[in-house]
C-alpha cells in the first residue's frame, strides 16, 4: 500500500506534480459477458423498455483500462482472452502509442498472475522485452487492496455508462467503447484522488504491526 502512496521523491504518488516525461498511469482489466437479446418486446411511446428473461450467451471479452490521472486522459483496449501475452501486448501500446516520448511510466496495478515482467519475455524478442522493462517502473497494490487502483474507479465509470446493458458481439463493444473514450477524454474529466500516505497510517491503523519497547 505504501509503495503505492509512496515516491522515492518522498511525496505520495498520486500527489506528484505533472511530468510528461514520467506519466503516472493507473491500469485495470475487468471481464464482460457478451449477451445476445433472445426475444424483443414491443414498446409503446412513453413505456419503460422491456428486456425478456431469456438471452443467448457468445462469450467473453476482456477491457483492459489505462488512465492518468493528471491529464484527464484514458486509454481502453479490448481483447477476447485474459492472459499474458493480452497483458504485454496492452503495456507495449501504453509505451508506444500513448506515451512514446516517456523516459518512464510509473505504472499502477494490482498483482494479477499475468502481471509478470516476465509475460515480456514470452510475447516479444529479448532486446524489445528489455526495453519495455526499463521502461516502466511498477507499483503493486496489495491483495484485497485494487480500491488503491484508480483505474477500477474509470472501469465503474465505463460499465455504468457504457456497458451496463446487454451487448452481443466484440465489434459493438469495441465501437461503444470507442465512443465513450473519445467523448470523456475531450472532457477532461479526472479523479480527485483523496486517500494519502498520511491517512493510511491513521484510518488503517490496526493493519500496521505493533512495535513494542
Amino acid at each position: 500500500m505504501e509503495d503505492v502512496l509512496f515516491a522515492e521523491c518522498c511525496a505520495d504518488v498520486y500527489k506528484l506534480p505533472y511530468d510528461k516525461e514520467c506519466p503516472v498511469v493507473c491500469m485495470d482489466e475487468s471481464p464482460k459477458q457478451l449477451i445476445e437479446e433472445k426475444a424483443f418486446s414491443k414498446i409503446k411511446s412513453g413505456q419503460d423498455a422491456r428486456v425478456d428473461y431469456e438471452y443467448i450467451r457468445h462469450g467473453m471479452v476482456n477491457i483492459f483500462m489505462a488512465n492518468e490521472l493528471l491529464t484527464g486522459n484514458r486509454f481502453v483496449g479490448i481483447t477476447e482472452h485474459k492472459t499474458k501475452k493480452d497483458w504485454a501486448r496492452f503495456i507495449r501500446r501504453i509505451a508506444y502509442e500513448k506515451y512514446p516520448k516517456a523516459k518512464k511510466i510509473k505504472l499502477v496495478m494490482d498483482n494479477y498472475a499475468t502481471h509478470a515482467i516476465s509475460s515480456f519475455y514470452e510475447v516479444f524478442p529479448p532486446e524489445e522485452a528489455r526495453i519495455l522493462r526499463e521502461k516502466f517502473e511498477f507499483h503493486y497494490t496489495p491483495k484485497h487492496g485494487s480500491w488503491l487502483n484508480m483505474a477500477e474507479i474509470e472501469l465503474h465509470v465505463l460499465n455504468k455508462q457504457c456497458l451496463n446493458r446487454h451487448i452481443p458481439t466484440v465489434e459493438k463493444i469495441v465501437a461503444e467503447v470507442d465512443s465513450w473514450q473519445k467523448q470523456r477524454n475531450i472532457k477532461n474529466v479526472k479523479i480527485n484522488w483523496q486517500f494519502t500516505n498520511k491517512d493510511a497510517r491513521i484510518k488503517l491503523k490496526s493493519l500496521y504491526p505493533s512495535i513494542l519497547d
